[in-house]
């Protein structure tokens, strides 16, 4: 059997994703968490091979910090993310992290447990939609930081709020930004905003 970690803040989510895994015969859901810092906590406690972990968790880190702590332990299980988020910065951002692989939440359960057993015997899982955004991020040629850039541009940050943030200078954010807009083919925050929205690459 391969001894699971379910981390999602939501009880009915972990309840179902239970009673899904449970009937696959191979897969034992050992101990679940709400949240990122009880991930983590778990996890250095051992006896897992894969967390399942949702990208956003409430209050705390989020899936993507949770991750990258887990990967830089000893011994530490292969980390699958399994969200609702698929936009190219949320996607990147987990792998980046060391997630071995990224799902979404409507993925069948035969799909969900053959990547379960793929991440514990090493290998690396993107179902099929994911690839193909990665493969679009890919062409229109943003970078990560770019990115996240964009992304807190969309929150609605200002370039202070983004330096401060991101720990960069505000001259590296305008950088990052004109970088933005060239590749996307825009001259403006709103622009590049809609432009990477209708792309798939933020939310």
């Amino acid at each position: 059997m391969i001894s699971v970690l379910l981390v999602d803040d939501h009880p009915i989510v972990r309840a179902g994703l239970r009673a899904l895994l449970a009937g696959s015969g191979e897969v034992e859901i050992a101990a679940e968490a709400a949240n990122g810092e009880d991930a983590v906590r778990l996890v250095t406690e051992g006896g897992f091979d894969v967390v399942l972990m949702d990208l956003q968790l409430g209050a705390g880190i989020d899936g993507a910090e949770a991750t990258r702590r887990i990967v830089e332990l000893p011994r530490a299980p292969r980390v699958l993310i399994l969200t609702t988020y698929d936009t190219d910065a949320d996607i990147v951002r987990a792998i980046e992290a060391g997630a071995a692989g990224y799902l979404l939440k409507d993925t069948a359960t035969d799909v969900l447990v053959a990547a379960v057993r793929d991440a514990a015997a090493g290998e690396n899982v993107l179902d099929a939609p994911i690839a193909a955004r990665l493969e679009r991020r890919h062409e229109s040629g943003l970078s990560p930081r770019e990115l996240e850039v964009l992304s807190a541009v969309a929150g609605g940050l200002t370039n202070r709020e983004i330096a401060a943030g991101l720990f960069l200078s505000e001259a590296t954010v305008k950088s990052h930004l004109v970088h933005a807009f060239t590749k996307l083919d825009v001259d403006s925050r709103t622009a590049a905003v809609a432009r990477a929205r209708s792309l798939g690459l933020i939310r």
